[in-house]
């Protein structure tokens, strides 16, 4: 199996898959091509690998004679990659097919296929729970004699168990530990034509969250640009349907933001060579052959667009942004989205913590992302302070400018004590809630954007927050406008012993810096208060953290988190406890990273399983001692899981 991740955002993953006849670059778009009949060639609007019908093949004894003398690729004229499915979906739409599992494995490994699909039973949605269990049986037996028959045919094998949760993992689970190479999410059409987005998403997750992630795992059916986003990032890197067409014959037009019909258009809805060279009523004038050919021409053409869009997006960091652009088309993937922070635990886990791309809040949606979620988790880590202050939004970074001190407080409980002696100031915003100043340049904090007119949600949400918040602290002062935006229930104005001067206290920073992103202590266990801080002569903000002449870290301009220098890798291997932040190598590849060499998945034999992607990871060997340190590449599961690609960038070794 060779499959490798290049670019991570959410669940989505853009990675490279081999195949015998070319790579395929995913997340992809399989074009299902009738075999003996299409004759529109795909490859010159953006098919870089499609999918057939070896079933129709295998029946066909003009079609099955050519394939079995000159190949598939030479039968349907396509030399890249070829998917073919096994005669599932004739069995899901006819109830029967004259073929059995063992010959139909056989039968597409003759006649040349990428990757073949063993003859799953197809269980649609909504059936009693007792047939579903019997046909998963089927599937799973069926499965196992596939590969007794491959010889080196790569192999499909379809999760099945129609829209139970726990038959899908089930069925998951069990296909994982086998030899497949892709695995298929199946009988899921139907909930996209009735559009049961959110029984989609259940189906989705509770697969792709029991298979491997060294596999990619393909959307059966699912040929709408409208529901790619959502997919990928729930894990999904293959998507096959013959929905270009289809809509064509029935004068349909496929957009990302949905289905227009040919009889409604006053203009062409795009830029493709089909929308920029006919106008509507021209397309209805023509012959229908003809008129089908153009509009499966543009059904491509915009599917494809889609996909390279959302590879973009993985790519700089900005999928979730697209989600809820896309989600918000239909009000059932809108209902489907929202169901996701059912699963934020999971998302949280493969999302990674820094990217390219701002954080925009586009609506309520946008605070289940797993960005909030990470936040406060790992506002967690930060030790309290007797008293909090807590002040609106402003610019931001908020520490960066004279903070314009509202003129009123209030206060929440007694106030015993001045609360300058040992005053956290937290600002108050949405979407996360709660922001220490020291905090304000860390990623997304400082990169993220929200109307100042704040929805109900945000507020209900940003005002539970508080009410946890608050419980660690002995005193708090709150502003009036605070107060009154969050609903908090005050005491009566609150008037500073002295002048209110608020800053940000450099040592004190670097250290809730260090413990956010490490956790607890690990700003004590990197900083002592004899350290040197050197900031930027142009921007004024922390670069470089000293021990005398030895550089600990550098914190990153573009997201506020430390990457470590030789030492800081060191005292963060005395202090944190072995596996943290750990990824163990083998022996072989000891010497490599001893040289500053990248870690490949195939030499690591144990890892932190929190790691996420883009996190500061150290290297060491089976004693744990520390060979090198780095950025990981993958989240920590990923490393566990994959054999091929990278693990780990280093950054340094020989330690």
């Amino acid at each position: 199996m060779d499959f490798e991740i290049k670019y991570k955002d959410a669940r989505g993953r853009v990675g490279t898959l081999k195949t015998p006849h070319g790579i395929i670059k995913t997340p992809a778009l399989m074009p299902v091509i009738h075999p003996g009949k299409q004759t529109l060639p795909v490859s010159d609007y953006g098919a870089e690998v499609v999918i057939t019908n070896a079933y129709l093949i295998y029946k066909n004894e003009d079609l099955r004679e050519k394939a079995l003398t000159e190949g598939v690729h030479k039968l349907i004229d396509f030399p890249g990659p070829i998917v073919t499915d096994s005669g599932s979906f004739q069995l899901s739409e006819y109830g029967d097919v004259q073929v059995s599992n063992r010959e139909i494995v056989k039968f597409q490994e003759k006649i040349g296929t990428d990757i073949g699909t063993s003859l799953d039973i197809p269980t649609p949605p909504s059936v009693k729970r007792e047939r579903a269990e019997r046909e998963l049986v089927i599937t799973l037996q069926r499965a196992q004699e596939a590969l007794e028959v491959r010889e080196e045919l790569m192999l499909n094998s379809v999760v099945q168990g129609s829209t139970y949760p726990d038959l899908r993992s089930e069925c998951a689970q069990k296909l994982g530990k086998m030899d497949f190479q892709v695995h298929p999410i199946g009988a899921v059409v139907p909930l996209m034509e009735s559009y049961r987005y959110q029984e989609l998403v259940e189906v989705v997750m509770s697969s792709v969250t029991h298979l491997p992630d060294s596999r990619p795992r393909h959307l059966m059916g699912a040929g709408h640009p409208m529901i790619f986003a959502l997919a990928v990032a729930m894990g999904c890197d293959l998507f096959d349907s013959a929905a270009y067409i289809l809509y064509a014959e029935d004068d349909r037009l496929l957009m990302p933001h949905g289905t227009l019909k040919l009889e409604n258009l006053y203009e062409m809805p795009c830029s493709c060579e089909v929308c920029t060279s006919y106008t509507p009523e021209e397309l209805r004038q023509m012959e229908k052959e003809k008129r089908t050919e153009l509009l499966a021409i543009h059904n491509l053409r915009v599917s494809f667009a889609e996909m390279r869009l959302i590879r973009q997006a993985i790519v700089e960091g900005s999928l979730w942004e697209l989600v809820e652009q896309r989600c918000r088309a239909h009000p059932f993937l809108l209902e489907a989205l929202r169901s996701l922070k059912n699963y934020s635990l999971d998302l949280e886990k493969y999302d990674p913590p820094y990217k390219k791309s701002a954080f925009f809040y586009t609506g309520p949606e946008s605070l289940n992302r797993p960005e909030v979620y990470r936040h406060l988790k790992r506002m967690k880590r930060i030790p309290f302070s007797k008293s909090v202050l807590l002040l609106p939004r402003s610019s931001k970074p908020y520490s960066e400018r004279l903070y314009e001190v509202p003129q009123k407080f209030y206060s929440i409980g007694d106030v015993a004590l001045n609360p300058l002696d040992d005053m956290q100031v937290t600002v108050v915003d949405v979407p996360f809630g709660i922001i220490p100043l020291e905090l304000d340049q860390v990623y997304p904090l400082a990169q993220n954007e929200s109307p100042d007119d704040y929805d109900e949600d945000s507020i209900k949400m940003v005002n539970g927050v508080l009410q946890e918040y608050l419980q660690g602290f002995s005193q708090i002062i709150v502003s009036e406008g605070v107060a009154e935006t969050f609903g908090l229930t005050v005491n009566d104005e609150y008037i500073f012993p002295e002048p209110l001067k608020i800053m940000v206290n450099d040592h004190k920073r670097i250290k809730m810096i260090a413990d956010y992103q490490f956790g607890t202590g690990a700003g004590e266990g990197l900083f002592n208060e004899e350290v040197k801080i050197v900031k930027s002569r142009k921007t004024g903000k922390i670069r470089h953290v000293y021990d005398g002449d030895e550089l600990i870290a550098t914190l990153r301009a573009s997201d506020g988190v430390f990457v470590m220098a030789k030492e800081g890798a060191r005292r963060l291997h005395r202090y944190l406890p072995y596996p943290k932040n750990r990824v163990v190598v083998n022996k072989d590849a000891e010497p490599f990273a001893r040289e500053g060499k990248s870690i490949f998945a195939k030499f690591v034999i144990n890892c932190d399983i929190d790691i996420h992607a883009k996190e500061e990871v150290l290297i060491v060997n089976e004693q744990d001692q520390l060979l090198a340190f780095g950025k990981s590449i993958l989240n920590g599961r990923e490393i566990l899981d994959f054999n091929t690609g990278q693990a780990v960038k280093t950054r340094k070794g020989g330690l």
